[in-house]
């Protein structure tokens, strides 16, 4: 196994398995990278299936593995943990760290291909030319069977590079995703500022846009969505009844679940955790016992 290009952090036996902080010097974004990553138990016997968890703005390959108890549901079920970290750190380019909502930790999980953010913040060709490949040769994950989650922002990511990227990702899920980028204020800022003033190239990451193009379901087995209602972001920034909508255009099985007293953390996030997890697990065929 290609250790070599991973700088091993730190390391904490975690319910039988491993939980591990990595850095590397990332090509694509041409800066070090930090991500975090989970193996289980079963992981000593060979190579396992994993989910690719994309967090939200301003958290960093930490936070998931901290916050979201992940690990115990894990171990049981034979599933590695993936976390990356939000967006490039250290660039310097001039008013990246102004406002919470853009730049650092706030990468939005694509490429810009606007100056001065383009030769760092590439965020999609990082996770899908350079992490996931680099991490199936170095470590026990089958990579062949990979499925894909996030939080907020990261659940737009996880929308979109699923939908951008066809049979990459097995399974589909996100809590509180950012469902329609193009018509709230945090997607507006960051694909104006990434991607330039045109609106129409903005659709291209768009996942309720990308949705609707489509004339077959991407994920048969259907995708799963979590969202709170007390959430505060929810009337501005989230539309999930945007993609509810595109979604049964496309003749695509949706579970969109909107809970009650819920707001837009981790509490929430760790509560509904467990199902998600059986849900990648069933659409990687991991048996759930």
């Amino acid at each position: 196994m290609n250790h070599s290009l991973l700088q091993l952090q730190s390391e904490h036996a975690c319910f039988g398995g491993v939980q591990r902080f990595y850095q590397h010097d990332s090509s694509e974004i041409g800066l070090p990278m930090r991500f975090s990553v989970y193996l289980p138990p079963q992981a000593a016997l060979g190579p396992v299936p994993a989910a690719l968890y994309l967090a939200g703005l301003t958290c960093t390959e930490e936070t998931f593995m901290i916050k979201a108890g992940a690990q115990r549901v894990a171990a049981e079920l034979g599933l590695a943990l993936i976390a990356p970290d939000t967006s490039p750190r250290g660039a310097g380019v001039a008013g990246e760290a102004d406002a919470w909502d853009f730049g650092v930790g706030a990468g939005f999980y694509l490429d810009a291909t606007q100056a001065p953010w383009a030769t760092n913040w590439r965020m999609e060709s990082y996770l899908m030319q350079e992490l996931l490949p680099l991490l199936g040769q170095s470590l026990p994950l089958d990579m062949q069977r990979l499925g894909i989650t996030g939080h907020s922002m990261g659940g737009h990511g996880a929308l979109t590079l699923a939908l951008r990227h066809p049979g990459r990702f097995q399974s589909l899920s996100a809590f509180a995703p950012i469902c329609a980028p193009s018509l709230c204020p945090w997607g507006q800022k960051a694909f104006a500022n990434y991607l330039g003033a045109d609106p129409s190239v903005w659709a291209a990451h768009d996942a309720s846009a990308l949705m609707s193009s489509l004339s077959t379901a991407p994920f048969p087995g259907g995708i799963l969505i979590d969202q709170g209602l007390a959430d505060k972001f929810l009337a501005e920034q989230l539309h999930p009844e945007q993609f509810e909508a595109a979604c049964a255009k496309a003749g695509q099985p949706l579970t969109l679940r909107r809970h009650a007293g819920y707001d837009h953390g981790y509490y929430f996030i760790s509560t509904f955790m467990a199902e998600h997890l059986a849900h990648h697990a069933q659409g990687l065929g991991v048996s759930l016992g």
